[in-house]
């Protein structure tokens, strides 16, 4: 793990992706769906903690992609990048579904799976199922899965130990230093079976043996069960595409899901900057420390790249914002910290003005739909964009 602290994130999140490009993206869309183990993770790009801060966001990815080669050799590797861009424009068309989850009864929840014996040997890796203990033990140590990994977790804890699916999503938000509100709640849902209604992902013994190379054979899991069902109609909301892009205050705050904003021009009017990381007392689900201590490191280094940029605390935020009329703030998406800027300000009472980036309005005019749609337009958004 790079610690923040100690490198500029920009350049180290630079630097991994320029290795991969020039070693891995070749073979990327032939061995991608392999999980060779931890330490063997030369066949996917382990950007996705860097992504999901945007200490690097995916229109950089993709535009050096496609300065390293041709659209068509690349397909896959853009195609994979853009469905995070997808996945946050369909949650914020549909903020309801993450306030269901959200509202996921935690407290009850938990009073329950203390003595639900699935549950705590799942969350300790002793259920008997050497490949998702094994999982378990790579996310709770490394802060990371192989995504085919994730979905081959996600159907085993839903499907074969009868688990709620809200509480796995709990458990991957808690330990993944790429935990992040959109990928992760709505890829559960769709291993579950009611993203896609009534198509549901079932991990089967055979595939898991032959893409982790022979290193899990003769899994026991249930491979008939059928997809859940969830009777809640999630009506889409209209984005506002009018919404602030331009600066109204002289103070900019940012969350950790926006850090590249620190790397922007638009960054260099601001005469005071806070970048501000939640801790767990300001969270509505707790994350590991160790996923903390990976954030607060970020954010003191993005710090770093702003003369007037300070670290915020988020127990000192009312304090120091709520005596302002307004900031800005860089659009942190829908997820934790805009649940608690939205809490926050029935305390500050201030005039938040939101900045949202133009790529992402624009992708998501696409994200109403499947993916199907949004893939179809990506060679639109690349040359409307400009990313090669």
């Amino acid at each position: 793990m790079i610690n923040g602290s100690e490198m500029d994130v920009f350049r180290a999140s630079k630097a991994e992706l320029n290795r991969f490009l020039a070693q891995n993206l070749k073979q990327y869309s032939r061995l991608r769906n392999f999980d060779f183990g931890p330490g063997k993770r030369h066949n996917v790009s382990l950007l996705s903690k860097y992504i999901s801060h945007r200490v690097i966001d995916e229109y950089d990815v993709i535009r050096a992609t496609l300065g390293a080669s041709t659209y068509e050799r690349a397909e896959k590797f853009i195609q994979e990048v853009f469905w995070r861009v997808y996945w946050k424009g369909w949650l914020e068309h549909r903020p309801t579904v993450w306030y269901d989850f959200i509202a996921f009864d935690q407290q009850d929840e938990s009073l329950r799976q203390k003595n639900d014996k699935n549950y705590m040997a799942a969350v300790n890796g002793e259920t008997g199922i050497a490949c998702f203990d094994s999982w378990v033990h790579e996310l709770c140590n490394k802060n990371y899965l192989h995504n085919h990994a994730r979905m081959w977790f996600a159907s085993i804890w839903i499907f074969t130990l009868g688990l709620p699916w809200q509480a796995g999503a709990q458990f991957f938000l808690k330990h993944l230093l790429d935990g992040d509100a959109a990928s992760n709640t709505l890829g559960w849902r769709w291993v579950a079976g009611i993203q896609t209604m009534g198509k549901c992902y079932l991990a089967r013994a055979e595939n898991i043996s032959k893409f982790t190379g022979g290193r899990f054979d003769n899994a026991r899991l249930n491979e008939r069960a059928l997809p859940l069902v969830d009777e809640k109609v999630h009506v889409v909301q209209p984005i506002d595409y009018e919404v602030s892009t331009k600066q109204k205050f002289e103070t900019l705050l940012i969350m950790d899901s926006n850090l590249n904003m620190l790397n922007r021009n638009e960054t260099k009017n601001y005469k005071k900057i806070y970048v501000m990381s939640l801790a767990n007392a300001s969270r509505q689900i707790a994350i590991s420390q160790s996923v903390v201590e990976f954030k607060q490191n970020l954010i003191k280094s993005a710090a770093q790249k702003h003369p007037h940029c300070e670290v915020l605390d988020a127990r000192e935020a009312t304090q120091v914002l709520g005596k302002m009329p307004g900031c800005d703030v860089c659009y942190p998406f829908i997820g934790e910290n805009l649940d608690f800027l939205h809490r926050s300000n029935d305390v500050w009472n201030i005039d938040l003005n939101f900045l949202r980036h133009h790529e992402d309005l624009f992708c998501w005019q696409f994200a109403t739909k499947g993916f199907f749609n949004f893939k179809k337009n990506i060679p639109a958004i690349i040359k409307t964009l400009a990313l090669s």
